[in-house]
């Protein structure tokens, strides 16, 4: 039931840090993004009138105390968004196992009033911190009859509060969908395997990488599906027993196919089923003494580790370094020691204990052979990325396939978007699987008309998923024009279903071809649309496919930009990005990239805003900083363009700082596409077909499929927690077709983070925040909407 509290926003800036010291530490093995969560911490905790204290090399500094214990200001965390590790050190700390050791450290941090503890590190470092917590009032009391604090100081600082975030590239931690460093480390693995795809298919060779991740297969697992291995070996699922043969057959067979690669991923954790250690050079004699295939291991080891943190790592260091201070701030002796963490696209905050009490059964189950249970433990999202692999990496003989005597045709349209040849490579093999002839359009709508349109194998989409860009070619045409011709192929080809993978012409398109059924019989069949488009523009989704891999490569060029700045006195650029009236790449740009200002369509501005902007920038550069970045979507004001807000900044700061400024144009829309980029295309392009195999289902009567119901027309999208199948006819009321964005966008919450992590004062509605919940036990089975 909804108390009346409920329907009350709750306000950032009610609550008050006054009075509060907060203490921020890294822990245990570093991670990408760790200095982006610190820095959230601090200028929150600042924000809200707190004092912020480092502790630095982690607990070792908190037992050792003086100067490792120091108070941080503002200026102390600039610039080290883009810079991986930590900056505060990090170190495994045999003392603080100890009573004796944390009785020091109750010592040092009582003795700066410091009775809020934020820690970032893996699952040890946090179930440290709960033991801690737990001790603390009666390490107290040892303190007060050791001479050590007075009866008055037990009684003031009696209680401990703690908030953890996970940093560890591992994503080893139950209750959280990613944990920071994650998909930065990622990043490395695929620029890895990127390069050596190269190598391998210009020699004919067999690859075999060693991946980290200590018991934890996540990241074999989501490397292996991002670069379509041949082969994955993971702790929680072993191979079953005779798995030499069964591989070296897949090989033979793929070599036989004319693939002039194999690529397998050994997880360093790797086991068979009796729990004895898959190494990477056992795999590699294997199949040079079976096959005599020429094979290389490549061990990637601390890379992983290391390089910049990803724009994904980031925003979600920053969210949930804010996220974190809140948590601070409104915790109670009551509450226990939490984690604040993301599950699909929301903030959560879980108890602590529970997620680690989790995170050790994974490793009980494994221990004791229970591997189907270890996988259902670890959580949805890495269930569903292994059966999303399994699906995809090994062709069934044609005998064993079903024939359901179906065509589905596969189209991309809009412009082209990195993630596209994943999604239609999943698209393509999963439709195989169920039985389809995949029907490949060339060009979009307009080659439809043309009868650009071919069958499409299995084989035809292997090593896609690396691909940027649109290899079946893409266009903006809609298909109003053509329908006449496009049905006409439809009935040529036999066409039963549509899939559509694009931008917001794709979703116009289906809206169009959907008002042509009460014309064309031909259009009555199943549709279902994919998001991708690097503006992330299309509604009933959060997110699209091609958004991180803009979003990453903004973040980059900010960060390269920045650098040329580098001893040359003050300087501001202003930075002019895609996205049409959409500002998501804008604002998240801005966000990952630490920018003093974004200017977007949906949050108007005027002369004033710009001048109070100006005014604050020049503050800012009279204290240590010396380099501003302003960023501008392309088309947020007619009049205030990016030249003139280039010299508007150029004016105003004359004898403070000087100005550049960049327009980023298509390099937005090119690259490889990003890890995140290739898994969701490759995850929800795989759901999406599964839809269109039950649509056809349903809709099959007297040897036709007819459909004409408004659910046969869907958006397959992302919606907080969940991917939701929405018929396009309801997510009319959702958009605004003259600006071509959805009228409500989740992201704008995030406005205000920018604007406090950038020193403004603004007003932040926090009422999603601040539920503690519980760690979600598995069901029996995944649930259907799981991403």
């Amino acid at each position: 039931s909804l108390s009346a509290m409920d329907h009350q926003p709750k306000f950032f800036e009610n609550l008050s840090g006054a009075g509060k010291a907060i203490a921020v530490l890294t822990s245990g093995g570093d991670a990408q993004g760790m200095n982006a969560a610190v820095r959230a911490v601090v200028r929150m905790g600042i924000y809200v009138n707190a004092k912020v204290y480092f502790i630095y090399e982690g607990y070792q500094g908190m037992v050792d105390g003086g100067d490792n214990i120091v108070e941080v200001s503002w200026e102390s965390v600039s610039s080290i968004l883009q810079v991986g590790g930590t900056v505060i050190g990090s170190a495994r700390c045999k003392a603080f196992r100890t009573r004796e050791g944390r009785l020091q450290a109750a010592f040092n941090l009582v003795q700066r009033k410091i009775t809020n503890l934020c820690v970032i590190g893996g699952d040890g470092s946090l179930t440290g911190a709960n033991l801690f917590r737990e001790e603390w009032s009666g390490l107290l009391e040892e303190l007060a009859r050791n001479g050590k604090i007075d009866a008055e100081a037990v009684k003031k600082y009696a209680y401990l509060n703690i908030v953890g975030m996970v940093g560890s590239i591992d994503n080893d931690f139950c209750g959280t969908d990613m944990t920071i460093g994650t998909d930065s480390a990622l990043h490395r693995i695929i620029e890895v395997v990127d390069a050596i795809m190269t190598t391998a298919q210009s020699h004919q060779r067999t690859f075999v990488l060693e991946v980290m991740g200590r018991h934890c297969g996540y990241l074999a697992l989501v490397s292996a599906l991002a670069c379509g291995a041949d082969w994955v070996f993971i702790p929680e699922y072993p191979p079953e027993e005779g798995w030499e043969d069964t591989m070296c057959v897949k090989l033979s067979e793929n070599r036989a196919r004319k693939k002039r690669l194999n690529i397998i991923i050994v997880a360093e954790g790797a086991i068979d089923c009796h729990n004895k250690p898959i190494t990477s050079e056992k795999v590699k004699d294997l199949v040079v003494q079976r096959l005599g295939f020429d094979t290389r291991v490549t061990i990637l080891g601390h890379v992983q580790r290391g390089g910049t943190p990803s724009a994904f790592d980031r925003i979600l260091a920053s969210r949930m370094g804010v996220e974190a201070v809140l948590a601070l701030l409104e915790a109670t002796p009551a509450t226990p020691a939490c984690v604040v963490s993301l599950t699909g696209n929301q903030a959560v905050r879980l108890p602590l204990m529970e997620c680690v009490q989790m995170t050790q059964e994974v490793q009980k189950a494994m221990d004791e052979g229970r591997f189907l249970e270890a996988v259902r433990l670890r959580g949805r999202s890495f269930e569903n990325n292994l059966n999303t692999y399994k699906l995809l990496s090994h062709k069934r003989p044609d005998a064993e396939l079903p024939k359901t005597n179906f065509n589905v045709a596969v189209l991309n349209v809009g412009a082209p978007a990195a993630g596209m040849n994943a999604a239609v490579r999943a698209a393509v093999r999963v439709g195989i699987t169920e039985g389809h002839k995949i029907f490949a359009v060339i060009d979009g709508f307009e080659g439809f008309a043309r009868g650009k349109i071919k069958e499409i194998s299995w084989g035809d989409v292997g090593g896609w998923t690396g691909q940027g860009g649109s290899i079946l070619g893409t266009k903006r045409t809609l298909p109003a024009k053509y329908l006449e011709k496009i049905a006409e192929q439809m009935r040529t080809n036999n066409i039963n279903a549509l899939m559509v993978i694009g931008g917001f012409e794709a979703y116009l398109g289906l809206l169009e071809l959907s008002a042509a059924r009460e014309k064309y019989d031909e259009f009555c069949v199943p549709m279902v649309m994919v998001p991708a488009t690097v503006s992330n523009n299309v509604p009933g989704s959060d997110f699209s496919i091609g958004a991180d891999t803009a979003l990453n490569t903004i973040t980059d060029t900010c960060d390269r930009i920045k650098q040329s700045a580098s001893g040359t006195k003050r300087r501001v650029f202003i930075i002019e990005t895609m996205g049409g009236y959409c500002g998501y790449l804008a604002n998240m740009g801005a966000l990952a990239a630490g920018a003093d200002a974004a200017y977007i369509f949906e949050e108007q501005f005027d002369i004033r805003e710009l001048q109070a902007n100006v005014e604050h920038l020049t503050e800012k550069m009279k204290t240590s900083i010396q380099r501003g970045l302003v960023l501008r979507n392309e088309n947020c004001n007619e009049n205030y363009t990016t030249d003139f807000i280039y010299q508007l900044y150029s004016e105003e700061g004359k004898g403070v700082f000087d100005c550049r400024k960049n327009v980023l144009g298509h390099m937005q829309q090119g690259g490889a596409p990003s890890p995140f980029d290739r898994n969701f295309g490759t995850k929800i392009s795989a759901k999406a077909m599964q839809w269109i195999s039950k649509k056809l289902q349903e809709t099959y009567r007297k040897g036709k499929v007819f459909a004409n119901t408004e659910d046969s027309v869907c958006l397959l999208g992302w919606r907080r927690r969940n991917l939701v199948f929405q018929p396009v006819a309801e997510l009319k009321n959702e958009t605004d077709f003259v600006h071509r964005i959805p009228k409500e966008q989740w992201w704008l919450k995030m406005r205000p983070l920018m604007k406090i992590l950038a020193k403004y004062k603004t007003s932040y509605d926090v009422s999603d925040s601040g539920q503690l919940e519980h760690v979600a036990r598995p069901q029996k089975e995944a649930e259907p909407g799981t991403i």
